[in-house]
């Protein structure tokens, strides 16, 4: 008999998301969105930390009328590529978490890919 995995839909999507990533075995880039702000982070799974973060709640971030927009969104992206090359991170893996890959996710993976990060 199978288990049923008691939960919501939000959190089986990202328990898949995760399981894909984290056998990659290098560093990940993982994205948290919230209504008004986005916020991500490189995370060293093996050694459990966090080799830098990037939001747009931060003081140098752009205000605008908004900062729940794309362009912050790429802002962070920008960010969190300068802060993790500047860490000695090149290459990492794209953690999506449960939400869809466009608008403000889609936005700052693009511009962190720009910036510099390959994934």
């Amino acid at each position: 008999m199978k288990q049923l995995y008691v939960g919501s839909a939000k959190e089986r999507r990202k328990k898949r998301t995760r399981a894909s990533v984290r056998s990659k075995g290098r560093i990940r880039l993982s994205v948290f969105r919230s209504c008004k702000y986005i916020y991500a982070q490189l995370i060293d799974d093996e050694k459990g930390c966090t080799l830098a973060a990037a939001s747009s709640l931060e003081k140098s971030a752009p205000l605008g009328k908004s900062r729940l927009n794309c362009a912050s969104a790429q802002w962070v992206g920008q960010s969190i590529a300068e802060r993790g090359i500047k860490a000695g991170v090149k290459v990492v893996v794209f953690d999506r978490g449960s939400y869809l890959y466009h608008g403000r996710v889609k936005s700052l993976a693009d511009s962190a890919r720009k910036a510099g990060l390959d994934f």
